[in-house]
């Protein structure tokens, strides 16, 4: 099998394993954080199992990206650039960040976790430096990046400003639980989550590969189900939790 049926073939699991992810997510949260439960074996702590997690997509990333024939050029380092401001700081500084010493993740969900960043990002690094032809700066300048770059940059701060809050709340609930205050959190419950999805909604269009709007579906299939978890637990946890507030989507979702 060759090198790009390999691509092609992984490409198509990610699609297939999202899919799966969406419908099990829908009716079963991943067991993590306020989920948390037992049956799941070993568990590390959080922070630990984060950066565990998170890593090898910052890593594994870099390492093929440096052994691609294709990587010059503005567009190509563009995409490390932006692709590494996500994850560096989620695997080696957020981890650190976090107040709870209380909650633990099951070390199967980081290990399954570890193992899909790695072919996530090997598949996005390997799209670029490896099965896309070589992109002058001009590339940049059609409609479709400008969107795609413009996209990530909104989506980017809105995760990195929503992420910023809970931290603060859980600080000041001495690592418990609150109800998200300000900005977007006065209407969807999980604003971090909508940032996500629409980063990488935004890599996807500046990219332009099927790696990496196969990476914008797996999110969105991990992430959907999530918020809506969300939404229903704060409504039984909170007796004042504002009911008008969505799961994701301002008045839709």
């Amino acid at each position: 099998m060759s090198e790009t049926e390999v691509y092609r073939w992984l490409l198509r699991a990610v699609v297939v394993s999202g899919a799966l992810t969406f419908v099990t997510l829908l009716f079963l949260p991943a067991p993590y954080g306020r989920y948390a439960r037992p049956g799941w074996g070993p568990a590390l702590r959080a922070s630990v199992a984060w950066a565990l997690m998170e890593s090898p997509a910052a890593l594994t990333f870099a390492v093929v990206f440096m052994q691609g024939p294709q990587a010059t050029g503005l567009a190509a380092w563009l995409l490390f650039a932006l692709w590494e401001a996500h994850y560096i700081p989620r695997a080696f500084l957020d981890p650190w960040r976090m107040r709870s010493r209380i909650h633990r993740t099951p070390l199967a969900i980081a290990a399954m976790g570890a193992l899909f960043n790695v072919v996530n990002a090997s598949l996005n690094a390997a799209a670029i430096v490896r099965f896309s032809p070589p992109h002058g700066p001009e590339w940049l300048l059609r409609p479709a990046a400008l969107a795609g770059l413009a996209l990530f940059v909104i989506g980017y701060g809105t995760n990195r400003w929503a992420d910023a809050r809970l931290r603060a709340l859980r600080e000041h609930e001495q690592g418990g639980y609150g109800i998200p205050r300000g900005g977007l959190y006065e209407h969807v419950a999980c604003p971090n989550y909508l940032g996500e999805i629409v980063q990488w909604c935004g890599w996807a269009l500046l990219a332009g590969t099927a790696a990496a709007w196969t990476f914008a579906f797996f999110t969105a299939c991990n992430l959907v189900p999530r918020a809506l978890a969300h939404r229903r637990w704060y409504l039984r946890q909170f007796p004042d939790y504002p009911p008008g507030r969505r799961a994701l989507i301002p008045r839709l979702l």
